[in-house]
């Protein structure tokens, strides 16, 4: 299967709705939010398999410094081949210069994130006021 990758933000909301679903993420109950949340990222990468949205991850930065990663998701079906990665690979290869990459991983992506040279932030404590309902 071949994978495109894209830094476009015109992509159709029902498919980012649809991907959200497949992995369970309350953000997509959220439509409108959802959308112009990631369309308005300062960085916007999306995987495609034909016309099919299959992943996507994106960046909030002030554009000099800091990068934070809030989103980097892969449909159930292609998960564990590669696709995450590569969308990883993406985003971090245009921040590489930042003094600070950020993010939040729990459970499985933690080993994931740590594959791409993610480490704790020596004794820190992730810390949020979260209204979703996946953790």
């Amino acid at each position: 299967m071949k994978i495109k990758y894209s830094e476009t933000r015109e992509i159709p909301i029902e498919q980012i709705i649809g991907l959200y679903e497949s992995v369970g993420w309350s953000a997509g109950e959220k439509p409108q939010l959802l959308y112009n949340a990631l369309i308005n990222s300062h960085s916007l990468v999306s995987a495609w398999s034909g016309d099919r949205l299959v992943g996507l991850g994106n960046a909030i930065s002030d554009g000099f410094l800091v990068v934070y990663y809030p989103h980097l998701l892969v449909h159930p079906d292609l998960q564990e081949k590669g696709i995450g990665g590569q969308i990883m690979k993406i985003l971090s290869r245009k921040y590489a210069d930042f003094h600070q990459q950020v993010l939040v991983a729990d459970g499985k992506a933690i080993d994931f994130y740590r594959k791409h040279g993610f480490i704790r932030a020596g004794k820190t404590e992730p810390m949020w006021i979260y209204s979703g309902k996946e953790h």
